[in-house]
């Protein structure tokens, strides 16, 4: 006999183990407690799992999707020292990990694992679906795709004062000194990892679901993001792939990530007229989660 979840928007948390260190995330499961698709989620630049991808979730669940919401090692709820410390290799091994853990639930189909990321996540869950054959599907939504492409974004006074902090901070973590943070988010003309006109007040409606969002990070992440290519791995993805694509995108610009979709062998790509941070809200938001939905329910269709 199948059980009943009382509530299945109110999530369990839970953790998993990374690289030895304890990852914590929000697992819902949908009102029948039977085998199920579940959809593993996690954010973008500095994200956590509470700065709305809860909404996202709750209308996955609502269509029968178990989720498995998790914060990056160093980041949110999980644990890791030094914290705000964004490592590209360690983030990919957090995602391995949260696809194991899900794999092993109960009342999960192992068969039905699907990856869904935002922004900087966005790219990460085509690098990790490279090299996962067996995933049922993934969502990527207005995906950081090429470093070169979100580098050239930025203003060069800007980029020469970055490398330099994250020289200094390199060198300092060599030595066992505490990390040199920059700011995520800032307006125009300040230092930051994003300065676009949209990105403070993008990121400010977005982190009001999270009062203990920091909006710094260590500074040797500069070194890393010019040589991370994520898009570049489209190509040998063999799970299909939904691109949620916006035209106006201040932080991965749309050019680039449309040439490495359309090189995705199973695609849908959609296109928006929102900027990178509208998605996640209003009617912008309602637009995007319904295609998913659509997509996820043709993709890998509930029993």
């Amino acid at each position: 006999m199948n059980k009943k979840v009382a509530n299945p928007l109110q999530p369990a948390n839970v953790q998993f183990a990374s690289g030895g260190i304890q990852c914590s995330a929000y697992l819902y499961r949908p009102a029948a407690a039977k085998p199920s698709p579940i959809i593993v989620m996690a954010h973008g630049l500095g994200g956590t799992r509470k700065m709305r991808l809860t909404a996202f979730a709750e209308r996955f669940v609502a269509q029968g999707y178990a989720c498995l919401v998790f914060d990056y090692r160093h980041f949110g709820d999980s644990e890791g020292e030094p914290r705000q410390l964004l490592d590209i290799n360690k983030q990919l091994e957090d995602w391995k990990a949260a696809i194991v853990y899900a794999r092993s639930l109960p009342d999960i189909d192992p068969k039905k694992v699907i990856l869904w990321g935002s922004s900087f996540s966005g790219g990460h869950v085509l690098a990790t679906a490279a090299s996962e054959p067996k995933l049922a599907a993934v969502v990527s939504q207005c995906p950081f795709t090429d470093g070169l492409a979100s580098s050239l974004v930025m203003h060069p006074v800007t980029s020469v004062k970055l490398t330099a902090l994250a020289i200094r901070d390199r060198v300092g973590a060599a030595f066992g000194q505490a990390p040199v943070m920059v700011p995520l988010s800032a307006y125009p003309g300040e230092m930051a990892l994003m300065n676009a006109p949209d990105a403070m007040l993008g990121l400010t409606a977005l982190t009001q679901c999270d009062p203990d969002y920091k909006n710094f990070v260590a500074a040797r992440f500069a070194l890393d993001i010019i040589r991370y290519y994520p898009g570049r791995s489209t190509p040998k993805i063999k799970a299909p792939v939904l691109f949620c694509i916006c035209d106006p995108d201040t932080v991965a610009p749309a050019k680039a990530t449309l040439r490495h979709a359309k090189r995705t062998p199973c695609k849908d790509i959609k296109r928006y007229d929102y900027g990178h941070f509208d998605i996640y809200v209003g009617d912008a938001f309602e637009h995007v989660v319904q295609d998913q939905i659509n997509f996820l329910k043709h993709t890998v269709p509930v029993r």
